[in-house]
């Protein structure tokens, strides 16, 4: 998979020429580079269902079959030393090939792959984003976070206690379900918008989330803080509240106010304290530019405000990141262990709590821009991320209409490469679904093919896969499927690939969810000791 575009997938696979080989890095020689305190981006370039199953601790995911969608956000700089690794190097090779045709100089493959770094001696992590969950178990472990069971809460609820209960996930995720009465405030928002909701010291102060990190992190912020309230995380979140029997409330949109003048000066007072005990470097907006323009380094910009206000306006090259999920999970935005991470907001909290974070979590360099404001938050609108390789993807197109003409004469096979999630909740009648990186296997499965045409969510991956395998694309993709009016089918029908392409979480699932809850929740109070035996990433929790 390249940026060339008329290679066949099997072809691609066979680039193995000897002009062409990335070295090859020994278990050994990897953990030394993980140890050195210098940047490394380590990729896992499998399916993230099946990195899910076991992988290094701080690989990122950045699967072959989207490697031009993410590589450039998650790896800007092109001299920045990357290892790659999969099952077998197969994967790993087709992707060197790709960085390196995309401009990437310094890329090399770990020998035998992830079993050989288990057949070291080392540790697999289950699961995805584990250093931030990881992370979450160790504050409540270092700093004591109190916590409150779903059975003592419920009673406090019904008891009409003095109880106020926060939840810090997005708004998307508490629309689907929150917890009667909750409030939704985000992670980074917790300590900006605190002071406006909480206006007794008796009041107690719940942070829930889907299951522990968020809760965890959010309930200590607070703590942290100086919030003069006791304060408390609901201890396994979301899930822990629906195993104990509780109904959860679904759809709605309360969400904590904006904080007054009053409020703003309190927030900012504590969050200036976090940060400076956190070693958070504040610099003026004079100083963003220079720090951007060193090439030795990888610096990384997020706005951590909130989707909307991001929309509204923010700094030129600052992608958004809102600060909780930037918390949550660190690794899908910024794959580059050891970078220079730039926060900004327009109130000087959300950064500055967000960076008290980062740093404890064993980021070297954290910044905080100061003085951006309206004037300097002049882009709107989310940038379009650029997408490797497409501006030379030659590949014929066919629009909706006569895809659906072909489709009804029997005259064509669609393949679609939207995750298997997607395509469960909705894709074209009479496609199927089909994993990029595994075209070969996906096409012997579909059986003779007709004429080969590729949809995807926003017709990109189509036009990708199109290109390489002499396919037609659907312009616009399954949207513009779904724009001219037809009708899309859901479930899990002709399933040319595995469903491994992405993490099934305990709501994704369709059965056993009970179960899957008891289990996610399993994994991430382990994570603690199982970090023990991994010792190369190392967290800096400092008292409150």
């Amino acid at each position: 998979m390249g940026s060339s575009t008329h290679y066949p997938t099997a072809k691609i696979h066979e680039m193995t020429a000897p002009e062409t080989a990335s070295p090859r890095l020994s278990a050994q020689a990897l953990r030394a580079m993980l140890g050195d305190g210098r940047e490394l981006a380590l990729l896992d370039v499998r399916e993230e269902g099946v990195f899910a199953q076991g992988h290094l601790l701080t690989a990122a995911c950045l699967p072959l079959s989207r490697l031009e969608l993410g590589l450039e956000r998650r790896v800007p700089r092109r001299d920045t030393r990357v290892v790659l690794c999969d099952d077998d190097e197969t994967l790993a090779g087709r992707a060197a090939v790709a960085m390196r045709r995309f401009g990437w100089r310094d890329v090399s493959l770990l020998a035998g792959g992830v079993p050989a770094w288990k057949a070291a001696g080392h540790e697999l992590f289950s699961g995805v984003h584990v250093p931030s969950k990881a992370f979450g178990e160790a504050v409540e472990h270092g700093c004591g976070t109190p916590r409150i069971s779903a059975a003592e809460l419920k009673a406090r609820l019904d008891a009409g206690d003095d109880v106020l209960v926060l939840d810090s996930r997005p708004m998307s995720e508490y629309e689907v379900m929150n917890i009667p009465g909750a409030l939704d405030c985000p992670g980074a928002e917790l300590v900006y918008r605190v002071h406006e909701v909480v206006k007794r010291p008796q009041t107690l102060v719940v942070v829930n989330c889907a299951g522990r990190t968020r809760s965890i992190i959010g309930a200590q912020s607070l703590i942290n803080a100086g919030l003069p309230n006791r304060v408390m995380a609901l201890q396994n979140g979301t899930m822990g509240w629906h195993l104990a029997g509780f109904e959860l409330e679904h759809g709605q949109e309360r969400h904590a106010p904006a904080p007054s003048a009053e409020a703003l000066a309190k927030a900012r007072a504590a969050a200036a304290r976090v940060a400076e005990r956190c070693g958070v470097r504040a610099i003026p907006l004079a100083e963003l530019e220079r720090l951007r323009g060193e090439a030795s380094r990888t610096s990384y910009c997020f706005d951590v405000r909130g989707p909307e206000e991001y929309r509204a306006g923010h700094l030129p090259g600052f992608a958004g990141a809102p600060g909780g999920q930037l918390v949550q999970a660190t690794d899908l935005y910024a794959a580059v262990r050891n970078a220079r991470i730039v926060l900004v907001d327009s109130d000087g909290v959300r950064a500055r709590m967000t960076g008290s974070w980062l740093a404890q979590m064993g980021w070297p360099e954290v910044y905080v821009v100061e003085g951006a404001d309206a004037s300097s938050m002049s882009e709107r609108g989310v940038p379009r991320a650029r997408v490797l390789g497409l501006d030379v993807a030659r590949a014929e197109a066919l629009d909706a209409r006569a895809l659906q003409a072909l489709l009804a004469a029997g005259e064509a096979t669609l393949l679609d490469l939207a995750s298997s999630l997607q395509y469960r909740d909705g894709h074209i009648p009479g496609a199927w679904f089909a994993v990029r990186a595994r075209l070969t296997e996906a096409r012997a499965k579909v059986g003779p093919l007709k004429k080969l045409v590729f949809t995807s969510p926003d017709g990109v991956l189509a036009k990708l896969a199109a290109a390489e395998a002499g396919g037609l694309a659907l312009e616009g993709g399954t949207e513009a499927w779904r724009a001219a009016g037809l009708s899309l089918e859901q479930g899990t029908t002709r399933m040319a690939s595995a469903t491994d392409d992405v993490y099934y979480r305990p709501y994704d699932r369709r059965s056993q969810i009970e179960q899957a809850m008891k289990d996610y929740l399993d994994w991430e109070v382990a994570l603690v000791e199982q970090l023990k035996r991994e010792d190369y990433l190392r967290f800096n929790l400092q008292p409150v």
